[in-house]
């Protein structure tokens, strides 16, 4: 199947133009008209991934996170990007990406871990400026509530945690809840707006567990963790739009 074909299902999806302006999405490597034969869906590029795409043929990676990113003060990339780059290039796998874009979909990333949740009439946490059909993060519903205690270890269960970190228990039930995967200290004042009782993310500073003033329990999960359902989600669509294109995960 050609790649410009793959892309076009994807960005029916999930436009790239819907991507945060600091964004590195869509096609980074390869050519449009490349004949695709099998695809590993990732959250990151590494030289793993790529040991994979050359063992199991496979001739497209479609990412999570962006492959490479420019540092805006020097304008150089890693050299370990460079390094992937020019793997890829040599064994001919092609790379798109498919984060904020994604992130911003009502039915996305943040969506999808509240499924898991099984949180209940979820809407978007920040609306779009300019669009208010989507937007980052999502918050819904418990089907009961329960202590903040319990909730923590519920938690645990429903994402297999080992741990994770929360500000000061507020000793008051859970029943809305607010969630954004990924780095998410920026939607602490809209869950707060939102009157959402906790705030699930990651990758929260430590003076962000101050912020909420006894009015919110935030809690962070891990960015990897809020975040790894994500590939079952694309290939979950990718199944449905091209049931005969194989994909790994």
């Amino acid at each position: 199947m050609l790649l410009s074909k793959i892309i076009k299902i994807l960005d029916d999806w999930c436009p790239t133009s819907d991507a945060e302006e600091f964004d590195n999405v869509g096609l980074l490597v390869g050519e449009l008209q490349s004949k695709i034969t099998k695809a590993v869906i990732t959250l990151d590029i590494t030289d793993d991934v790529i040991d994979e795409c050359i063992s199991t043929e496979s001739n497209l990676v479609i990412s999570f996170h962006p492959l490479f990113t420019t540092d805006p003060k020097t304008n150089e990339m890693d050299q370990r990007i460079n390094r992937y780059i020019i793997r890829c290039l040599n064994n001919n796998i092609n790379v798109y990406c498919i984060h904020t874009n994604l992130d911003n979909n009502p039915l996305g990333t943040s969506y999808q871990l509240g499924k898991i949740l099984k949180l209940k009439n979820q809407e978007i946490l920040i609306n779009n400026e300019n669009n208010n059909l989507k937007g980052m993060g999502s918050i819904g519903i418990m089907d009961s509530s329960m202590n903040d205690y319990s909730f923590l270890e519920f938690l645990k269960d429903k994402l297999n945690l080992k741990y994770l970190r929360h500000s000061k228990l507020l000793d008051k039930k859970i029943k809305k809840v607010a969630l954004l995967s990924g780095s998410g200290g920026f939607a602490i004042d809209h869950a707060i707006f939102k009157k959402a009782d906790c705030l699930i993310s990651a990758d929260f500073k430590y003076h962000d567990f101050f912020k909420p003033n006894k009015k919110i329990l935030i809690i962070d999960v891990g960015h990897y963790e809020s975040e790894r359902h994500i590939k079952q989600t694309i290939l979950n669509y990718l199944n449905k739009k091209i049931p005969k294109f194989a994909c790994i995960i």
